[in-house]
């Protein structure tokens, strides 16, 4: 890869980071200059990792207004959610047929580490500690399907489900709740569990079905959420545009 290339996957993956977490906030401006300065570089390699960045969904050109991180319409989020159900039933299913006992154990420490991450966010009051825990959390659970991912070996598959993860992958999404949220989360670990179930018995529409009813499930967490911090589902907010913070389950 030229030096080019290099530099502006670089930045790409730093901006991205700073999306993730939440450092830079959906509708926020990233002026190249900026960027430029902030990474002593061109304006060049700042412009392909943008376009980068865009291709991902992160980022959009708004004509005479620059690039800004972007904000989602529910519709826009549940079409993602659509799309990575499927993706994620696609690779669980395959991962289900190719599954050995060496990937199970390393499944079941993921899950175990999601699990612990799922019990300590429910037992902390909404706000800043909540926030960072639910990074973790966010993390724990990106790391359970990263090992179906993997057992599956599908990679342009994993691209896209990845692709379709991003757009909810910020902690400030999921950090909020109540009682009620926190059962949805405790409905989360048990689908984990289900899945890791059906994959251990070689159950590949079992596994299918499971990871399909679990990514629908994990919308309606996001909805709850939204719900219960002032914003209406089936509107969220006009012009049906909500400022999400990008973090996922």
């Amino acid at each position: 890869m030229d030096g080019l290339g290099t530099k502006a996957d670089d930045i790409a993956l730093e901006i991205e980071e700073a999306i993730v977490s939440g450092e830079l906030e959906p509708g926020e401006v990233l002026r190249q200059d900026k960027l430029s300065e902030q990474y002593g570089v061109s304006r060049t390699p700042v412009r392909e990792a943008l376009r980068r960045l865009a291709a991902l969904g992160l980022v959009s050109f708004e004509p005479n207004r620059g690039v800004r991180v972007r904000t989602l319409s529910r519709e826009g989020m549940w079409e993602a959610f659509l799309v990575r159900a499927e993706l994620e039933a696609l690779a669980t299913g395959l991962a289900a047929a190719k599954v050995t006992k060496a990937d199970l154990d390393e499944l079941e420490e993921a899950e175990k580490r999601f699990a612990r991450m799922t019990r300590a966010v429910r037992a902390r009051e909404p706000g800043g500690d909540r926030r960072a825990l639910t990074a973790e959390w966010m993390r724990a659970n990106h790391g359970f399907h990263d090992v179906i991912y993997r057992v599956a070996d599908a990679p342009y598959i994993e691209q896209m489900a990845k692709s379709a993860r991003r757009t909810f992958s910020g902690p400030a999404i999921w950090a909020p709740g109540d009682e009620t949220i926190d059962e949805l989360y405790a409905d989360n670990e048990r689908q984990h569990r289900a899945i890791q179930a059906a994959l251990a018995a070689r159950s590949v529409e079992g596994a299918r079905a499971l990871a399909h009813a679990h990514v629908l499930s994990s919308f309606h967490l996001l909805e709850s959420i939204l719900e219960q911090v002032g914003v209406r589902p089936g509107g969220w907010r006009s012009p049906s545009e909500v400022r999400l913070g990008y973090g996922e389950p």
